[in-house]
């Protein structure tokens, strides 16, 4: 790390620790306002002190980010558009990073101010739209190509469908629950409980269910959420120091060759394609040279970026061999050619088994480029792991008290934080991001209709408005400030 940056200018490096600062703060906030999320209920239940919940809660979220792998972090990174990504200078690097996270940190601290159970997903992902949309207008390029839709329509999807998942899942786990055991002490709320039996705490295998869904929600959590930084910290790195992180430079002789031959196999792959795909990659025809001036990607330059690509990488064993500039070129190859084969993968000339080779071939193909070191990584789980260990109370109440019009009953405590569980940990595989906020009080909320125990509409109505506002607000707030920042680093 330190060999990495050494030479860079003061300017640079200061630049870098505040915008490094500024991402922690995001996730150490991030900790402290989701922590309610997966300790409201054991709290709210009494099985488990809230020191202890929350200490444990930390650790597992810790756990997950440490475990989580990079998928759901690239998922984020390119949300942003192609053509933004292989632009990279300092200058610009600086205005995206420092925008985007400026006002999501804002949003967070407000809802959390204010008790909301707010989604952090919502807000960094509405942060990261607006500056591409910004980006275009500035740039004068068609704001249809400032972001990267077809990735913001699948996020967009997971997003909205989680919550109403979660909502039918748990109210249809709490209708189970009831069925199998309808005269169970697990339908009691804590206050019940303690009147009727003069128990504090739930009965014994409704609070170890309780404790261990918590703590796996705290690992799912971990392993989506703390993703998001690592993605942040990257498009840091790569924005201000592009010459020592564009590339993987640890990755081995093996990975290397592999990146290689998938190269020759993508060329391979079209040229075996080559009736159905000739005009959109204009096999044959396109202008041999580099890459636009405007380190834009177009699918006609294919065969002049394989060729650029295969030449750049001929007989290179270490990336440390390659000097700076031409690391960047390779990364600016590399994602245009990913780019080009995710567009050809939509095409629907091509059959179902043509498509998952070429799903494979974009897997090695973005190997050395698609990672985190582990400092990274570690210095997330930190932040997120350090962050859930304070200021949990504001959202507690909200989520066991204020949802429905009676309180929870263990059962439906146990109800939604088992979904909201799975959902992350299916949301995990397939690399969504998806927000721990709206699946847990969408499942609270659908056990308390499932439970006939009503819903509160004014608390109701609070989260419905920062689930709706949240993205327009964010991506107003993030453009303005890179439109400001531009301007100034212009």
């Amino acid at each position: 790390m330190i060999d990495l940056l050494s030479g860079l200018d003061a300017w640079v490096l200061i630049s870098l620790f505040f915008a490094l600062a500024f991402v922690l703060a995001f996730e150490f906030i991030n900790g402290f306002h989701d922590t309610a999320n997966a300790v409201a209920t054991v709290i709210y239940t009494k099985a488990m002190p809230p020191h202890l919940a929350v200490f444990f809660s930390g650790v597992f979220n810790f756990l997950g980010v440490l475990l989580g792998g990079v998928g759901v972090a690239y998922a984020i990174v390119h949300l942003l558009p192609v053509e933004l990504l292989v632009n990279v200078n300092t200058g610009h690097g600086l205005a995206m990073v420092f925008s985007l996270l400026a006002a999501a940190i804002t949003w967070n601290l407000g809802t959390w101010y204010f008790g909301i159970p707010a989604s952090s997903s919502h807000t960094l992902i509405g942060s990261i739209l607006g500056v591409g949309l910004a980006n275009a207008l500035i740039s004068g390029i068609p704001v249809s190509d400032g972001v990267n839709w077809q990735k913001a329509i699948d996020i967009g999807a997971s997003l909205v469908f989680s919550p109403m998942a979660g909502f039918l899942v748990a109210g249809l786990v709490l209708v189970a629950l009831k069925w199998w055991r309808p005269g169970s002490k697990m339908h009691k709320t804590p206050e019940q409980r303690r009147k009727l039996d003069d128990k504090k705490h739930p009965p014994f295998w409704n609070r170890l269910v309780l404790v261990i869904s918590a703590m796996a929600v705290s690992f799912v959590h971990g392993s989506n959420d703390g993703q998001k930084g690592i993605g942040l910290i990257m498009l840091v790195l790569i924005g201000i120091v592009p010459s020592a992180f564009v590339l993987d430079l640890n990755s081995t002789t093996y990975q290397i060759e592999r990146t290689r031959d998938a190269t020759l196999h993508l060329n391979q792959f079209y040229q075996r394609n080559n009736a159905s795909l000739t005009e959109f990659l204009a096999l044959g025809k396109s202008i041999k040279g580099d890459l636009p001036d405007q380190f834009s990607c177009n699918p006609q330059q294919t065969e002049p970026t394989i060729d650029a690509l295969l030449g750049s990488l001929k007989g290179v064993s270490d990336y440390h061999s390659i000097p700076a500039e031409k690391r960047i070129e390779i990364r600016r190859y590399l994602l245009c050619l990913d780019d080009t084969a995710k567009k050809v993968s939509k095409l629907p000339v091509l059959d179902s088994r043509e498509k998952a080779d070429l799903e494979k071939l974009r897997k090695d193909l973005t190997a050395t480029t698609e990672y985190a070191p582990f400092w990274v990584i570690l210095a997330v789980a930190l932040a997120l792991g350090l962050g859930t260990m304070v200021g949990w109370k504001r959202v507690v109440k909200t989520i066991g008290e204020k949802i429905g019009k009676q309180g929870m009953t263990y059962a439906q405590g146990m109800a939604a934080q088992i979904t909201t569980a799975f959902a992350i940990g299916m949301a995990n595989i397939f690399s969504l991001p998806v927000s721990t906020t709206h699946i847990l009080s969408s499942g609270v909320a659908g056990t308390m209709v499932a439970n006939k125990s009503g819903l509160q509409g004014g608390t109701i109505k609070t989260i419905l408005m920062a689930w709706v506002l949240t993205l327009p607000a964010t991506i107003a707030l993030s453009a303005t400030l890179f439109w400001l920042a531009s301007k100034v680093l212009a």
